[in-house]
Formats: C-alpha cells, sequence, structure tokens
C-alpha cells in the first residue's frame, strides 16, 4: 500500500504550469488581437487604458483597469498605443522602473524621427527595460491566424534577460523569434514594415527595362521591317509572337543573372587571394536578390509555355497550315520528311521540357516551407548543380532552336541579329567563365581559400 502511495506522489504535479499576467497599454486593434492571441496562449491578460469602462471589443477572459492599476499587476507591460501618445509614461516613472517594455509602435515615414521609438521610450523611462518587438506583425494576422507570411517577430533590447523573456513570450504564441541585438537596431526593425518589396525593387525594374528593350526589338524587326519592306501588316504579333519572344529571353537571361554574382564573387576571391574582405555593395546587394531574380525568371518561362501551348488554335497558324496543305495538293507535291529538321525540332522541345522542370524544381525549393526541410549540402546541390544544369539546358534549347539560322543573311534585317541570339550572351559567359573555373588549377586555390586560407594574411580585412 505504501509502495502505491509513493507511486501516486511521483505522478503529482509539483510545479504550476501558469504563465505571468501580461499588461498592455492600448485598446485599439493591435493591443486588443494580441491580447486575444495571448489570452488563447494561456497568458492572462490585463489591459491599461484611460477608461476603465470594459468594451465588447476587449476579449470577456481580459481586466480592464487604470494604467496605473494594471502597470502593478504585470511585470512585462506591452506598450501598444502610437509615439505622440508616450508622455502620460513619463508620470508612471516610479511604477515603471525595473519592469519590461515591449515597445510595438510602428512610424509613418521611414526614419521618420532622428531616434527610434524605442529609444525614445527609453529615454522617457529611463528606469525600465525596452525591448522592441511584434512591430512587424499586423492585427489582422493575430485574429485571423493566418500567419504563415509574417511569422517571425525582430527582437531587440539591451536587457539580455528583458529580451529573453519577450522571445518566450514570443515562442508560446508559435511565432518565431529573431534576436537582432540591442535596442540600436530599433530604427531598423520599425523601418523594415514600411519597406515594400525592398528585395524585389531591383529584380522588377531590371525585369522591366528588359522586357521593354526587347519588345521593342522585337517589334521594329518583326512588323515594322515587313510592313515597310514587304507592305505586310504583322501588328497581331503584338498580342501573341512578340511576347512569346520576349518571355523566353527574359527567363534566359534572368536565370544567367541569378549564377553570374557567385561567378564574380569566385574571382574576386581568387584575384584578393582570401575571402575575409567584403565584396564590393553593388555585388552584395545583387547576390542578396538573387532568390528573388530567379522566381521572376521562373515566371517568364511559365509565361512561355502558356504562350506556346495556345500555338495551334491561333488564327495565324491555322491560315498558314491549311495554305501550305492547299499549295501542294495543287501541285501535286508532297515534301519528303526531312530528318535532320525533325531531330532539331523533338531536340529543342526534349530541351526545353527538362529545362521548365527542373526551373520549376529550383523555385519550389526556394520556398521556405520546402528549403526548411532540407540541409544545407541538400539545398546547395538543387540551388547550385542543379541550377547550373538548368541553365545548360535552357541554353541548349535557345542554340538548337536558332540553328542554322545563325549564319543566314535573312536572319539579320536592318543589321540587327534575331533577339534570341542577343539572349544568349550572358548565358554563354556564365557557362564558359563557370567551366573554366572548374580546372583543378583554379578550383582547389578557390576552396582552400573558402575554407580560411589567405595568400596575404597581414592586408585581409
Amino acid at each position: 500500500m505504501n509502495k502505491n502511495s509513493s507511486n501516486i506522489m511521483a505522478l503529482t504535479p509539483i510545479t504550476s504550469n501558469k504563465r505571468e499576467t501580461i499588461c498592455i497599454f492600448g485598446t485599439g486593434d493591435f493591443g486588443r488581437a494580441l491580447g486575444h492571441k495571448m489570452i488563447q496562449s494561456g497568458y492572462p491578460v490585463v489591459y491599461g487604458s484611460r477608461s476603465t469602462q470594459k468594451s465588447s471589443l476587449i476579449p470577456k477572459d481580459a481586466e480592464v483597469l487604470s494604467h496605473a492599476e494594471a502597470a502593478q499587476k504585470a511585470a512585462i507591460i506591452i506598450i501598444a498605443v502610437q509615439r505622440q501618445n508616450y508622455n502620460f509614461l513619463t508620470s508612471l516613472a516610479e511604477i515603471l522602473h525595473g519592469k519590461v517594455l515591449v515597445d510595438v509602435s510602428n512610424n509613418l515615414k521611414i526614419n521618420q524621427y532622428p531616434e527610434s521609438n524605442a529609444e525614445y521610450l527609453a529615454q522617457l523611462v529611463p528606469g525600465a527595460k525596452v525591448v522592441k518587438a511584434f512591430n512587424t506583425v499586423s492585427a489582422w494576422a493575430l485574429q485571423s491566424g493566418t500567419l504563415d507570411a509574417s511569422r517571425q517577430v525582430f527582437v531587440c533590447g539591451d536587457d539580455m534577460e528583458a529580451k529573453q523573456r519577450v522571445m518566450d513570450i514570443v515562442r508560446a504564441l508559435s511565432l518565431t523569434p529573431l534576436d537582432q541585438g540591442t535596442l540600436l537596431a530599433a530604427q531598423e526593425i520599425e523601418n523594415y514594415p514600411l519597406q515594400l518589396f525592398p528585395m524585389w525593387k531591383f529584380p522588377i525594374l531590371l525585369s522591366l527595362c528588359l522586357t521593354a528593350f526587347f519588345f521593342f526589338y522585337c517589334l521594329i524587326r518583326d512588323v515594322i521591317y515587313s510592313y515597310v519592306y514587304d507592305n505586310q501588316d504583322f501588328s497581331f504579333f503584338i498580342a501573341i509572337s512578340i511576347p512569346n519572344r520576349v518571355c523566353p529571353i527574359l527567363a534566359l537571361i534572368l536565370l544567367a543573372l541569378v549564377y553570374l554574382p557567385g561567378v564574380l564573387a569566385a574571382i574576386i576571391q581568387l584575384y584578393r587571394g582570401t575571402k575575409y574582405r567584403r565584396f564590393p555593395d553593388w555585388l552584395d546587394k545583387w547576390m542578396l536578390c538573387r532568390k528573388q531574380l530567379g522566381l521572376v525568371a521562373l515566371a517568364f518561362a511559365s509565361l512561355h509555355v502558356l504562350y506556346t501551348l495556345v500555338i495551334p488554335i491561333r488564327s495565324f497558324v491555322r491560315w498558314r497550315t491549311s495554305s501550305h496543305i492547299i499549295s501542294q495538293a495543287l501541285n501535286n507535291k508532297t515534301e519528303p520528311l526531312n530528318n535532320t529538321y525533325a531531330w532539331l525540332s523533338d531536340s529543342y522541345l526534349a530541351l526545353g521540357i527538362l529545362g521548365f522542370f527542373l526551373f520549376v524544381l529550383l523555385g519550389i525549393t526556394s520556398l521556405p516551407s520546402v528549403s526548411n526541410n532540407v540541409n544545407w549540402r541538400e539545398f546547395r546541390f538543387v540551388q547550385s548543380k542543379l541550377g547550373y544544369l538548368t541553365l545548360i539546358l535552357c541554353t541548349a534549347h535557345t542554340l538548337v532552336y536558332g540553328g542554322n539560322r545563325f549564319l543566314s543573311p535573312s536572319s539579320y534585317r536592318w543589321y540587327l541579329p534575331n533577339a534570341y541570339m542577343l539572349s544568349l550572351i550572358v548565358p554563354c559567359i556564365v557557362l564558359v567563365v563557370k567551366f573554366v573555373l572548374i580546372f583543378p588549377c583554379l578550383d582547389k586555390p578557390l576552396t582552400r581559400i573558402r575554407q580560411g586560407w589567405e595568400r596575404n594574411p597581414q592586408y585581409s580585412e
């Protein structure tokens, strides 16, 4: 009997799992949404407000008190009010002394004030431990539960213990805390939600410029030239034919631009003999947006596939096919099958299909939900080895498409080469330089440099 009693006692919990009370100053949209999420996660929540009358919008399990009364009930206080309303906190300085103040505010403009809101809060209440957090999560995301796009929470603060306590709360809310260091990083964190696709600006701007250039280039060669010299109106090419030429050109060039900075970085490291010196700023920014360049390239490749699928049902194509058949019937002549052309046609299609398949695979593995489930070696194999294979297949697809037309004088209208010839310049440069870099005489020293070896250590920065 005593033995059984001891077993029962061993199973009895000796600690309480009750979470600490959280105080929230502010009953606006974000304060209510955050409080509701915290209550769902097991945190008792008390609101500090100018009006202690409880609204129907406030979570029913929360308590609403004055600022002073609410602050006395919690060691962690979330300041969910705008910066211009911080002045009331100075009258609570004695109560807030030693407490953790979590600043969640954002501004209307980038670098709107000389200092960040969190640093300003620390100046107003010097005895408190200020932590910046939750400003990258929206009230809508907290309310709807669709946190896939905003699961990361940047956290910074000067007090390590206070910052760790806030990060524990972030994890309890099923979010991912990212430690950004001291409170000096607060201004950068506050600027982050105000940036509109920061990593997409260069890829999109470059894509628009290249699209405009190649569209007008093809317009001059395929529409204007035919109208001037042959008096033929091919203006309907603008709808499908020209876009179907521009899209694969853009896809191939942008894919090559994904791997060009890596080649340039290897050349710079070989020249310097060290990996401990920073790359030029333009190369750093270029390398940071390679994923976005690849996704834009995949979008153009997908459009090319869709445009190609509608070719057989185009009125112009059906007219040309029927005219060719009628011409053969009237002349009582059937053209024999050209095996060389058949091989080129099938090879061109096969290379395009394989290239697009690997292109899609690269795009899928770049998604966070997929890349987070593979280790670094697997990710590097897909993005590097299969990436270069994709570039080779797509380049070969274009080369086979050109065939012997590269040397045909009729391909040069107004001395302008066909647009796909221009698209091969960057990919061929990347592949040739990459091929040279895999020679043992260059690959071995480059590998040693990337492992930490330096040619002249005294000159490293």
